[in-house]
């Protein structure tokens, strides 16, 4: 299987990374894909910057090791993740997310498994700025429980 993990500082174009993806493709029947876009707004009001750290090296290790994962589970062609990493705007992609397979179901699952593990698991630190200042963010409980399904089987 194909795997193109990358953690970027600058901003990336998701339809041009799709372009790429899919023209790599030799058999899939099916690609997958998830763009997350920062939010405008959270609960603690609207959001004019969003901050991701993380521990190059492990950050990467942990997601190829997910990529792994869902390349057991699943019979996957190729899988794409991409992350900003830095201070985004409201708007701006933040993550992509692609799989691909000779089947729909395993494209969608596996590119629901690396989301769920992207939101909960992976080691970014995300803070956000706004009128009441900087606000540290941490997993919500429904993104551990969306993860935690996969454990189960």
């Amino acid at each position: 299987m194909r795997t193109d993990i990358r953690i970027v500082s600058l901003p990336f174009d998701p339809e041009s990374e799709l372009a790429t993806f899919r023209s790599s493709l030799q058999n899939a029947g099916g690609l997958v894909s998830f763009t997350g876009l920062v939010r405008p707004s959270s609960q603690g009001g609207e959001v004019s910057i969003l901050s991701l750290q993380h521990y190059p090296g492990m950050t990467e290790r942990g997601i190829a090791e997910a990529v792994a994962g869902a390349a057991s589970r699943w019979p996957l062609e190729a899988a794409l993740v991409i992350h900003r990493v830095g201070e985004m705007t409201p708007h701006e992609p933040i993550v992509l997310v692609a799989t691909a397979s000779v089947h729909r179901r395993a494209a969608f699952e596996a590119a629901d498994f690396l989301m769920d593990f992207l939101k909960s698991r992976a080691l970014f630190w995300k803070s956000e700025t706004g009128a009441e200042g900087r606000q540290w963010i941490e997993p919500r409980d429904e993104d551990y429980a969306d993860a935690a399904r996969w454990d189960e089987g």
